[in-house]
């Protein structure tokens, strides 16, 4: 596997210093394929993971969001009351990684027919959305700091 230097790119950004850690970890992610899943895009600020776990139910599959991660677990606990002749579906246990962007939550999460659905919404917080700042006309107020005036008067 090929090695990348992010180095140069610390020179020139700022508050980016995690996006190499990031990339580095991705490039160094084998998880063999299993299980299958697709990401979609549903919205603005809407997100919906599709995870193929036939055989798996609910009961089996784990759920951890951790900072901006979102880890999904699978282990198919086992009944001794069964007895297979063949079995192709795969019940094998899994840990998939998802890393998410800043602000962005697990909604909900449900399955059905094999299929593992996670919805995810981005939530920017109120102090973190573009506002607009309406310009005043007229004459220009000097600011003055009211607790430095109290302070020079006595």
């Amino acid at each position: 596997m090929a090695t990348l230097d992010f180095t140069p790119m610390f020179r020139s950004t700022i508050g980016f210093d995690g996006l190499p850690s990031l990339l580095s970890a991705a490039l160094e992610r084998d998880d063999g394929g299993y299980p299958p899943y697709n990401i979609e895009k549903l919205g603005e600020d809407r997100y919906r993971i599709v995870m193929a776990v036939a055989g798996f139910g609910s009961d089996d599959i784990e759920l951890i969001q951790k900072s901006n991660r979102l880890t999904v677990k699978g282990r198919v606990k086992e009944t001794g009351d069964k007895s297979f002749l063949y079995r192709g579906i795969a019940g094998r246990a899994f840990s998939r990684d998802f890393d998410l962007a800043d602000h962005v939550e697990v909604v909900e999460a449900s399955i059905d027919q094999g299929l593992l659905a996670i919805m995810l919404k981005r939530e920017l917080p109120e102090a973190l959305k573009p506002r607009v700042i309406k310009i005043g006309g007229g004459e220009t107020k000097a600011i003055t700091d009211e607790s430095s005036n109290d302070n020079r008067a006595a």
